[in-house]
């Protein structure tokens, strides 16, 4: 019994074979063997051994059919040549002995790219690298179509990775008409899968399937590095001096307005904006500054 599996129109179709049950064919052979034996042990004809030693080479080949597989692992037979079927299933199997069998694994394996150095988007060179989780899924396209399953990924998944990472920029998102964009160090997860689909498109010919591909090192390259340190550092010193303006602005506020909402005191505009520049003062200043602040007396 055969099936197809993940057939295209370029590349090597895969065929699901199902070999023979491997213990009811050596409860077949195992007798027939040791059935050889005695002819040959024993004395009788010159026809007796010749049948004797006949059925004993015959059994012999036959052995070379049988074979196992552990899970997740596949064997691709090969019958003079020409491709004859993957089997996929695990245990104890006989087959043609005719048949030349390669086994392949259908485990997930993890690939650690080395560190590229890309210019990303904006033109800054950066250092990047992924982590891949990978299997084979199409075994007769892993054996036929190329050279070497691990060698195609590794090339292709590199080229993958270079082109990710030149279409995007290192930071910061920006926007373009109403699309975000996305950046590869704060959007990681949209970025894993982008990268995931690209390897995908690459390898597909191998008959791999890219289970998982996640960024493991992103930073700028050497040289401006140290550029871009001060850049962060000046741009979280403005957003945190941003904030605390904001805080400062709030109370100020809220101050100005519990005091005229009690008619606890009547300030003149002159009043209201010496009470607000010490406050402000007080409020942002990194110091302990200690303005004085007169307050106009209540009218009676």
């Amino acid at each position: 019994m055969s099936q197809k599996r993940g057939s295209s129109a370029i590349g090597t179709t895969e065929h699901i074979i199902s070999g023979a049950n491997g213990w009811v064919l050596l409860m077949i052979l195992l007798p027939a063997f040791l059935f050889a034996i005695f002819l040959i042990m024993t004395p009788g004809s010159p026809i007796k051994l010749i049948g004797g030693g006949f059925l004993l080479a015959l059994a012999l080949f036959c052995f070379k059919g049988f074979f196992t597989l552990e899970p997740n692992q596949a064997a691709v037979m090969i019958f003079f040549g020409k491709y004859a079927g993957s089997v996929c299933e695990s245990g104890f199997f006989w087959v043609n002995p005719f048949y030349s069998r390669t086994r392949v694994s259908l485990r997930i394996n993890n690939w650690n790219t080395p560190v590229l150095k890309v210019n990303d988007e904006r033109g800054s060179p950066i250092e990047i690298a992924a982590v891949i989780a990978w299997r084979v899924q199409d075994t007769a396209r892993a054996v036929f179509d190329v050279e070497s399953t691990l060698n195609y990924l590794q090339i292709q998944s590199e080229s993958a990775v270079r082109q990710v990472a030149s279409s995007h920029a290192y930071d910061e998102n920006e926007m373009i008409g109403a699309e975000r964009k996305k950046s590869l160090r704060t959007d990681l997860d949209a970025i894993a899968e982008l990268l995931r689909e690209s390897i995908q498109q690459h390898v597909d010919v191998a008959g791999i399937i890219i289970e998982e591909a996640k960024i493991a090192h992103l930073a700028y390259a050497p040289e401006i590095a140290n550029a871009m340190l001060r850049r962060q550092q000046a741009e979280a010193v403005v957003m945190a001096r941003q904030k605390l303006v904001d805080g400062a602005v709030g109370m100020v506020e809220g101050a100005l307005k519990n005091l005229e909402d009690k008619n606890i005191v009547s300030l003149t505009s002159d009043q209201r904006a010496v009470l607000v520049t010490n406050m402000m003062t007080v409020l942002l200043s990194e110091t302990g500054a200690q303005p004085v602040i007169q307050m106009a007396q209540s009218t009676q």
